[in-house]
């Protein structure tokens, strides 16, 4: 029957004013996806301003304003995704990608002026990468892994060393300063994710008698 299908779509769309049906779909470009794309499209900004103030100082500051105001963007869109049921698939896709794309185009130009080590950047690199790797792993058997302490953690310190950074570089005990504040919670935050969601690894057999095994001992 029909009427099976339109009940679904009763639900939705009062859950989700700010979307719009186009052809029985919903549109995926919310407000909160808006705000993301928003934040993709200051990273060249930025890193325009910030390569220009090797020979213009003041830019630094320029610099600075745009990547705090794209790094705030990360909060605004995901309170908005949350308090008016905006989460889409593709917001999902974007909101992390942002966040690595707008970290690493800062960590990159640092690499560049020999500030930054190559081994950082590939520890920040490498954890990366393996969390993401873990994530779609543990979303292939139906898990969920959402983000931890240490993983917020991470982002917090990591965005608050690169704004101090990007004014007040050149100064080796600030730099090898900064350098720990971002390796060290990365390192924690990457170990962290792995030891606690390290059965969405493991076989599924061995999943399920792990399961069995604490059902017994429950």
């Amino acid at each position: 029957m029909r009427s099976g299908e339109a009940a679904p779509q009763n639900r939705v769309v009062p859950d989700r004013p700010d979307r719009t049906a186009t052809g029985g779909k919903e549109e995926n470009m919310t407000t909160a996806s808006k705000i993301t794309m928003a934040r993709i499209a200051l990273i060249p900004v930025f890193m325009a301003l910030f390569l220009f103030s090797a020979a213009n100082p003041p830019l630094r500051w320029a610099a600075l304003a745009v990547f705090v105001v794209a790094s705030l963007t990360d909060f605004v869109d995901g309170r908005l995704a949350r308090k008016y049921g905006q989460v889409t698939d593709l917001g999902k896709f974007l909101d992390p990608l942002a966040d690595k794309l707008l970290v690493l185009s800062a960590m990159a130009i640092f690499t560049e002026w020999g500030l930054f080590p190559a081994w950082a950047l590939m520890i920040v690199l490498t954890r990366e990468f393996a969390v993401t790797g873990l994530r779609l792993v543990a979303a292939g058997k139906g898990v969920v892994i959402a983000a931890g302490f240490s993983g917020k953690f991470k982002t917090f310190t990591t965005m608050a060393a690169l704004c101090v950074w990007i004014v007040f570089h050149g100064i080796p005990v600030l730099d090898w300063t900064v350098i720990a504040v971002i390796v060290l919670p990365t390192l924690w935050s990457g170990a962290e994710y792995f030891v606690k969601n390290r059965a969405a690894l493991a076989p599924q057999n061995a999943q399920a008698a792990d399961v069995h095994t604490r059902g017994k001992s429950a």
